[in-house]
């Protein structure tokens, strides 16, 4: 799969940025993308079942997708779009990342490049592309690969993947903490202060979950595997297994596991899966120590999984929320991601933060010198 030349690229939360009323606007005569398959089954198709008698969800998929987590309200202040509404948005986002698909010339400065992309339509739906050039050296969007539809379930086209009413995340209870940031962004001392996503042990932007979230750049792809007793979904991202167990109850040894304990059943159709013990580094919004994140993975039709997510945490949230999307089936496989444990830009990294600190400290004794200097001349 295409990806960006860096891992820190932020947030997945991104958001796609238009004008109120430029979906409205009338489409190319030649919509650039080609047309998703639906989530509504054909006629007659029945939920297929594998050799164990469960509900068959094998195979590759991937969750790629235009819609963001969040409402952009600057877009609709719906929770669907119609199809028209989504097909002229669709067909925008496409000709955009192909406008900046284009090669870039060698006779073209970085400070031009940057003008270029900020100036872009691309930049104006998605401004976090604006990360895509400049000093990361992706001039333009080759290595990403974030989606080209709108999450389509039953027809309706979504404006979020949550699902709450106005399509943001509730309110947190008063006295709640706040939610800590990407406080490691600016701390060198060592490669443990660095991000797992970044020294290539965990994915970034939620991939692995639970709650499983597309990123909204690349590598959005999925292997699910069944067996009697587990099911184990394999995420591109940074190679990520993760094992639900169907038997057994949740550990009660207090140990916090990647990824959480997350245990699984088969209700009629659909694979429940409920994740507790979260370590506090895969933290959701600030909520790890008391979340509990149960997910619904159902097979829609023949090429779609519905996959559904709702989180509690009665420490920080008055009731349960969460949000919805589906799953596509995959043109290929899930390849090796490539990515060396521990990354290998790591001694750049902290080799220039070195560097930095030299030159600090010879520009600080240089200060502190100059004054005696301009002393002993003076006497």
């Amino acid at each position: 799969m295409r990806r960006l030349t860096v891992l820190a690229l932020g947030t997945a939360l991104a958001t796609v940025c238009l004008a109120p009323t430029a979906y409205a606007a009338t489409p190319p005569t030649k919509a650039p993308v080609a047309a998703p398959e639906s989530s509504v089954p054909p006629p007659g198709w029945k939920r297929p079942m594998n050799a164990m008698g469960q509900p068959d969800l094998s195979g590759y998929w991937s969750n790629a997708t235009l819609t963001p987590l969040t409402r952009n309200k600057r877009i609709s202040d719906k929770a669907n779009l119609t199809l028209a509404e989504a097909s002229t948005l669709e067909a925008l986002w496409a000709k955009a990342l192909a406008d900046s698909d284009a090669p870039t010339s060698a006779d073209e400065s970085t400070a031009a490049v940057n003008a270029k992309l900020a100036d872009s339509k691309l930049v104006e739906i998605r401004p976090d592309f604006i990360a895509a050039g400049g000093d990361t050296g992706g001039y333009n969007t080759f290595w990403i690969d974030p989606g080209t539809h709108l999450v389509e379930i039953n027809g309706q086209y979504r404006t979020s993947i949550l699902t709450t009413d106005t399509g943001l995340p509730p309110a947190r209870k008063a006295g709640a903490p706040a939610p800590k940031g990407g406080g490691y962004r600016d701390i060198y001392d060592s490669y443990e202060n660095r991000s797992q996503g970044e020294r290539c042990i965990s994915g970034f932007g939620r991939n692995t979950g639970p709650p499983m979230l597309p990123n909204g750049y690349y590598n959005n792809n999925y292997q699910i595997v069944q067996t009697p007793d587990a099911v184990v979904i394999n995420v591109e991202m940074i190679h990520d297994a993760r094992i639900v167990r169907l038997t057994g109850g949740h550990r009660t040894d207090g140990l916090r596991p990647a990824m959480g304990d997350s245990i699984g059943r088969y209700e009629g159709d659909t694979l429940v899966v409920e994740t507790t013990n979260l370590p506090e580094t895969q933290q959701f919004m600030g909520s790890w120590k008391t979340l509990k994140v149960t997910e619904w993975f159902t097979r829609l039709s023949p090429s779609k999984i519905l996959y559904r997510f709702q989180l509690e945490d009665p420490e920080l949230w008055d009731k349960p929320w969460g949000g919805e999307y589906t799953f596509s089936t995959l043109k290929g496989i899930v390849y090796e991601y490539a990515c060396h444990e521990g990354n290998y830009a790591l001694p750049g990294i902290l080799a220039g933060a070195r560097q930095k600190e030299k030159e600090e400290a010879e520009a600080a004794a240089a200060k502190a010198a100059a004054p005696a200097k301009g002393k002993a001349g003076a006497d």
